[in-house]
């Protein structure tokens, strides 16, 4: 864990982090707090709640602009000017996705990608000059279903991730338990249907994490606790599941519905967060990334982590801890990669942090 920071418009990230919450719960909207970063402490220093349930954020890749989803029945993404990053302003209002309750967002080329879990589609969004987004000139419907009666009646998309390469995007569907590989156009930057890979049916996949060597990618399921280890071949845009390491110890009988998964950047450990079992568990894995080894399980700070975010410089971890309502930071041992927790804030209905 010898992460550096990564460079973006205002310098090195991690200044500041910003926490998004669902305001239809209670929440401030989204809320911008200092980081310490020696301690990895936040103070909040300002909230809006000029979009509706801003549950998701992202970054642009100059690090300028912040995207939010609106994850709202009609569905909508937002630009934030981040001239200055402690006081985020709305470039426009949002704009519709022509999806129901977006839940995740990525860029990708020269658009902004929404996956829509209501409706079970991928938008996307060109972008302008700038950072303002355009209404979408895609808007991708998945099809299919799954056997868990109540959850996968029908498609859910539930996250967006583009390769490390940049020619593929990849959306994970919980309803219909598949990962889908879009090809990016290189004259268009709009996403095209490449494939669909599978998953064993009944583990309602959630969201998706690439090893940084860029070979790996790790499923995070969310109706069965498990992790399902995929080889990606960038080449053919080809996603290879390989098996399935569960994320809670053994005999565990509490409900639990596993979230966000979060990679080491050196490699060397995968964190996952678990709502029910209300803990991160931390995984380690072999050079190869083929093999994940549950090492422990620790307590995230609160009650239904929803989102895991390592900072910047790689020594801290956050729980956005939706139903407690407060982000828990913990700082990372070194050598075992076990969290220890070290604070919190109040951010009722919190479910994203993303640094600036």
């Amino acid at each position: 864990m010898n992460g550096t920071g990564e460079q973006g418009g205002h310098g090195r990230r991690g200044r500041f982090a910003c926490v998004g919450s669902f305001t239809q719960a209670g929440g401030p909207g989204l809320v911008v707090a200092a980081s310490d970063p020696d301690t990895g402490a936040l103070t909040p220093v300002y909230a809006t709640d000029a979009v509706a349930n801003p549950s998701y954020l992202a970054l642009s890749p100059g690090g300028d602009v912040l995207y939010a989803v609106s994850e709202t029945d009609e569905g909508a993404a937002a630009a934030f000017s981040l001239a200055d990053p402690a006081r985020p302003e709305p470039l426009a209002g949002p704009v519709p996705v022509r999806g129901d309750a977006p839940t995740h967002l990525a860029f990708a080329g020269s658009h902004l990608l929404t996956a829509n879990y209501g409706s079970g589609s991928v938008s996307a969004l060109p972008v302008r000059p700038g950072g303002r987004l355009c209404a979408p000139t895609a808007v991708l419907a998945h099809r299919g279903s799954g056997p868990v009666t109540g959850r996968q009646e029908g498609p859910h998309a539930h996250a967006v991730v583009p390769d490390p390469s940049g020619r593929w995007v990849l959306a994970v569907d919980l309803g219909t338990d598949a990962v889908w590989t879009y090809a990016l156009d290189p004259v268009s930057g709009l996403p095209r249907a490449h494939a669909r890979t599978p998953l064993r049916p009944g583990t309602g996949p959630r969201h998706l994490v690439f090893h940084p060597r860029g070979d790996r990618a790790y499923v995070l399921n969310e109706l069965e606790s498990t992790v399902t280890v995929c080889r990606w071949h960038a080449g053919e845009g080809n996603l290879e599941p390989l098996g399935e390491t569960a994320v809670v110890p053994p005999g565990t009988t509490v409900p639990n519905f596993p979230s966000a998964p979060v990679a080491d950047p050196d490699g060397r450990f995968l964190w996952a967060a678990n709502r029910g079992h209300d803990s991160i568990a931390v995984l380690a894995l072999d050079d190869s990334g083929d093999r994940l080894t549950l090492r422990t399980t620790v307590d995230c700070g609160g009650h239904w982590p929803r989102d895991l975010t390592l900072h910047p410089s790689g020594r801290h971890l956050y729980a956005a801890n939706e139903r407690s309502g407060d982000v828990t930071w913990f700082s990372l041992d070194a050598e075992t990669g076990t969290p220890r927790r070290e604070g919190a804030i109040t951010v009722p209905a919190a479910s994203c942090v993303v640094f600036v």
